[in-house]
């Protein structure tokens, strides 16, 4: 049977303990199927690899082949999954600017990046009101070149200009607003 997993971090990012498939108890998913489904408590789960989802705010996988075998055929299993959500570090960097990123733990894995203006507020101190009015102005290719400046880094620099990004709003003043988190799984 195909089924979807959901995986969802509001203050974070999504770090997998373990994942397994199997039957270690005869209640759990266990509404209307037939005993002779339930009876096999025994058998272990199947670790599974979910590490496709770890460092993503949100995850949606398909189970369609995530076990690698069915030790126990017949036997009408479930899946488990422990994570913990590792909290994002921040860092918003006005045009011109360099941004730092640094951890003291572990290397730096970029989760989101953009290139742009999402409000009217930040990055604003002194600037005429015209270039900060529009607040839906994003860089759909801005977590590349910070991925590639700093993943698996200790510290890095990322230069917030057009020359590093492309300019998605011309005459917007623009910031760079970077969220990370510091992976000690390098």
């Amino acid at each position: 049977d195909e089924i979807m997993l959901f995986f969802y971090s509001d203050s974070g990012v999504i770090h997998v303990q373990s994942a397994t498939c199997g039957r270690t108890s005869s209640q759990i998913c266990s509404v209307g199927r037939p005993q002779s489904e339930m009876a096999n408590v025994q058998f272990s789960n199947v670790s599974l690899s979910l590490n496709r989802c770890n460092g993503q705010r949100e995850c949606e996988l398909n189970t369609q082949g995530l076990a690698p075998q069915d030790p126990c055929y017949g036997t009408y299993k479930y899946y488990t999954t422990i994570y913990i959500c590792i909290p994002a570090e921040t860092s918003v960097t006005c045009h011109g600017g360099y941004s730092y990123l640094k951890c003291e733990n572990g290397k730096i894995q970029i989760n989101a990046a953009n290139y742009g203006r999402t409000d009217k507020i930040t990055c604003s101190e002194g600037r005429p009101s015209e270039p900060l009015q529009n607040t839906n102005c994003y860089s759909p290719n801005a977590l590349a070149p910070v991925s590639k400046s700093c993943n698996g880094l200790e510290s890095c620099e990322v230069f917030a200009t057009h020359t590093v990004f492309t300019d998605p709003c011309v005459g917007i003043y623009k910031y760079l607003a970077i969220s990370y988190f510091c992976c000690s799984l390098y």
